[in-house]
């Protein structure tokens, strides 16, 4: 399956790299745009998601989630770095890249296909894993070990993460389903979302939930630096700086300033109070479902998948509430406003509603199922996947910390940011 767009990395795979080579040259604006979105991906993860997990626990434990965001990005990085990037991306099979591109060996002096240096190309995908990685830390605030996140987050990384993205993004076997997602709807946000729920079960609840947390201007700031950082996510998977970027990040603000208004709207229709906090999380499941459709859908269709998204996601958010303790509402708003704008992609992208349209030989039926058995599969991926390398890693590194150690706080323990306890 393919759409009339031609995503723009799935055609670059498919062309011989010596044919590209004696045409393309590489061009420094693109370039520029390249490493300009990955250090937007980075602000968004450090210190955006830093401080909105902070603010959003008790104050004995906003020190130790900080620790815990940038050990996981620290080890996330260095992981990538090592195996993750050629699993997803270097040539191989439709299951999983191969081993040509470990320790980033043989890098191209272009991206097969592109205009940017393969290095640039290879930083934006760190930063895409390294967010990912860090959305995780939220989920299970103020009982989790630093040393368990250390072990946890590599296997999670080449277990859950990497192979979902080369499935999808690299040319894999979901790609070949006719599974469509620009930006990271469902690589990034659904993989995120549905891996935070099985850990949020497995860890379980807090014995002191902290509700809306300590500081929430603070978790607004971090949530504010997520929202823009994450623009350069849709941005940058238009790999170069052209008028999808633009098109993709003027629809990025679209969905997220209406899905923003939107669960402010519904808190206010279901006889809730509207918090400030409320309408940053509806922002951020706008971004989430806007993601897999950012430069493909025109403005109308994005303001409604953002306005879908916030419905879907404030209506989970409140279903899963009591039931699992998802500290930081990731399953909600990135695992169920990825799933919605995944879902919502072959609609938006008819140019009945302003989008780009599909190939002649595609039918909006057989999209909706590919988009379908691709978010299935994806969800209980990211779930067993993540099931799997927490337990192992709990064999060896106990996941909580003692209901004493957590009562006092874990900015004062051992496992919290004084020390980090392996055992």
């Amino acid at each position: 399956m393919r759409l009339s767009f031609a995503l723009p990395l799935l055609a670059a795979l498919a062309l011989p790299q010596s044919a590209w080579a004696q045409v393309a040259v590489a061009d420094s604006g693109d370039t520029g745009w390249m490493i300009l979105c990955a250090l937007l991906l980075l602000l968004a993860a450090l210190p955006g998601l830093m401080l909105r997990h902070a603010g959003q626990v008790n104050v004995r434990n906003a020190l130790s989630v900080s620790a815990q965001g940038a050990a996981v990005a620290a080890v996330a990085t260095l992981t990538f770095a090592i195996a993750g990037y050629s699993v997803a991306y270097a040539p191989g099979s439709p299951w999983l890249g191969g081993g040509s591109n470990l320790l980033l060996a043989n890098l191209g002096e272009l991206r097969d296909g592109l205009t940017v240096p393969e290095s640039a190309f290879v930083l934006f995908q760190l930063a895409l894993a390294l967010l990912a990685a860090c959305l995780l830390v939220g989920a299970v605030a103020e009982r989790v070990r630093i040393g368990w996140w250390i072990a946890f987050t590599p296997l999670w990384l080449l277990l859950v993460y990497a192979p979902i993205a080369h499935a999808v993004w690299g040319g894999g076997w979901l790609a070949d389903l006719g599974v469509m997602d620009f930006a990271g709807g469902l690589v990034l946000h659904g993989t995120a979302g549905f891996s935070a729920l099985a850990l949020a079960i497995i860890a379980g609840a807090r014995r002191e939930p902290s509700d809306p947390g300590h500081t929430p201007l603070l978790a607004m700031a971090g949530g504010a630096l997520l929202w823009i950082g994450l623009s350069g996510a849709v941005g940058g998977w238009a790999l170069g700086a052209t008028d999808d970027a633009a098109t993709a990040i003027l629809n990025h603000l679209f969905a997220a300033c209406t899905a923003a208004l939107g669960w402010g709207l519904l808190d206010k229709l279901l006889g809730a109070r509207t918090r400030a906090t409320g309408i940053l999380s509806g922002a951020l499941a706008g971004v989430a479902a806007i993601s897999a459709s950012a430069a493909l859908v025109g403005t109308g269709g994005a303001m409604l998948i953002g306005l879908i998204a916030a419905i879907v996601a404030r209506t989970g958010a409140a279903f899963v509430a009591g039931k699992v303790d998802d500290s930081a509402g990731t399953f909600a708003i990135h695992g169920l406003g990825g799933l919605t704008g995944t879902l919502l992609l072959p609609v938006f992208v008819l140019p009945l509603m302003g989008g780009v349209g599909f190939d002649a030989n595609i039918s909006l039926t057989g999209a909706l199922t590919s988009q379908a058995i691709g978010l299935v599969i994806v969800a209980l991926w990211a779930m067993v996947g993540s099931a799997i390398a927490a337990l192992i890693i709990s064999v060896v590194i106990p996941m909580r910390v003692s209901a004493q150690e957590e009562s006092d706080g874990l900015d004062t323990s051992q496992h919290g940011q004084q020390g980090w306890d392996f055992r």
